[in-house]
């Protein structure tokens, strides 16, 4: 079947993360604090999907006619972002993605408009280019894309990875990620074609549960998967006002944890079924993988739970 008649795709996933280097093997790009989309274009239609293979348009409706930017029908790769105050801002892309009210959805819209950043094409015209190394897919990419306010084509540097990254360090961007030039593309494959430099630390957890504190606060319980077992990954603290409290606390309960060894300090958790994932900010990982300093930053629906995985 048609690869883009028959959508679903997932993508290639990054596969390790290590410190700055230089390299005349690799690439650099931003990496992008938003949500990670495929794009379907075509001369009649725009498809914007996320990686959980849920359509985006309805939440992003000034994205609808990107698809006039495109010369031929091709499927992209990239970032969908909300800039605020010149960076890419992931709470608002993520308070828009759980709006569902049209007239808050418009109103969103007009104030701080999302574009699209692709980094990859994956097909072009009519036939699949994923096993093109990456820098001739770099050129088609470049080649198809007419930019505008709402479709960009991403920048990249050859070489000099670390003066990138002391750039997006300096910046407080989330950091950048360097790509194999002759490496193709797999679909839901992690791999270490693409290494993440990371100055910002953060990670996703599975919501397992809640805490009430005092001064109007709830401290989150964190899991991620190892194998078919839940891990707790410690506590983040949230403020019980917001809306993703809300969400967490709409959640169905369930009767007893869901951790295969539950650590000491939970005795007054409410468990909640598994089926929200956070992303937290943090200092530090801990010998037993807790988290020092860790920041709430928002809930995500992009990702499925069980993709929450121990590292």
């Amino acid at each position: 079947m048609d690869l883009f008649e028959s959508k679903g795709i997932k993508p290639m996933l990054i596969g390790e993360a290590q410190e700055a280097f230089d390299s005349l093997d690799y690439i650099y790009e931003l990496k992008l604090d938003g949500h990670r989309c495929i794009a379907y274009l075509d001369k009649d239609s725009s498809d914007l999907r996320n990686k959980r293979d849920i359509k985006m348009l309805s939440k992003f409706p000034e994205l609808l006619n990107i698809n006039k930017q495109v010369k031929y029908r091709c499927i992209l790769d990239g970032e969908l972002i909300v800039i605020k105050d010149g960076k890419p801002d992931f709470p608002e892309i993520q308070r828009r993605s759980l709006l569902s009210n049209t007239f808050k959805i418009q109103l969103a819209s007009a104030k701080l408009s999302a574009s699209f950043t692709a980094f990859d094409i994956l097909y072009y015209k009519d036939h699949s280019v994923i096993d093109l190394p990456l820098m001739e897919r770099k050129m088609l990419l470049e080649k198809n894309i007419k930019e505008n306010e709402r479709i960009a084509v991403s920048r990249y540097i050859e070489e000099r990875g670390i003066q990138f990254y002391q750039l997006a360090k300096q910046n407080e961007l989330e950091g950048i990620v360097a790509k194999m030039k002759d490496s193709k593309y797999y679909f839901d494959k992690k791999t270490k074609d693409w290494i993440k430099i990371k100055y910002l630390l953060d990670d996703d957890f599975v919501v397992c549960g809640y805490i009430l504190k005092e001064n109007g606060a709830i401290s989150i319980v964190l899991g991620q998967y190892s194998g078919k077992e839940l891990v707790c990954k410690g506590h983040v603290t949230l403020g019980i006002s917001t809306e993703d409290f809300k969400s967490i606390e709409s959640m169905p309960r369930i009767n007893s944890h869901p951790f295969y060894e539950l650590p000491s300090g939970n005795d007054n958790a409410i468990w909640i079924k598994p089926g929200l994932v956070c992303i937290v900010k943090y200092m530090t990982k801990t010998a037993n993988g807790s988290l020092r300093q860790p920041v709430f930053k928002g809930l995500r629906v992009d990702k499925d739970p069980k993709d929450c995985i121990v590292e």
